[in-house]
């Protein structure tokens, strides 16, 4: 990348607090606020599963959860089971879907970089099955919704 000639002297200017990917890392602060949005994006919505599907404490899920509906990320949705009292969803806020392309890009460059042969999963256009991927362009392309991508495993051991 480069500057325009106004921001070429590096030393005359400072962003300081203003920079967005400063927010964005101030917001997904932990491992855990971010698998969090990774399992709302896998569908999982009750905190019993957050636990259990994120592998961390209950009182670690309970301030991700907070964190991420402070921040608009996700809002509460209340549900009852019968015979038992009424408890909250979480689903993704438009705020929280926007954030797919994040985490995407960051699983296609983990993909890349961090797995040793085959990742685990891959992401796929549900119609046609073209893998999903998230690129830097000036041209504009057809953005596809959270609910035509699907997950696909790739077994272990398997090419």
């Amino acid at each position: 990348m480069k500057f325009e000639e106004r921001l070429s002297d590096r030393d005359a200017w400072s962003i300081g607090d203003g920079c967005s990917a400063g927010r964005v890392l101030d917001l997904l602060s932990t491992k855990t606020v971010f698998l969090v949005v990774r399992e709302c994006f896998y569908g999982t919505t009750r905190f019993d599963d957050f636990v259990t599907r994120v592998g961390a404490s209950a009182p670690a899920v309970s301030r991700a959860l907070k964190q991420l509906k402070a921040a608009g990320i996700v809002a509460p949705v209340v549900y009852r089971e019968p015979g038992s009292r009424a408890r909250d969803e979480y689903r993704l806020t438009e705020a929280g879907e926007d954030l797919l392309p994040v985490f995407l890009s960051l699983m296609q460059w983990g993909d890349r970089h961090l797995q040793d042969g085959r990742p685990p999963l891959s992401f796929v256009e549900a119609g046609t099955g073209r893998p999903i991927q998230v690129r830097v362009s000036a041209e504009p392309a057809p953005e596809t919704a959270c609910d035509d991508i699907e997950i696909r495993v790739h077994p272990v051991g398997r090419g």
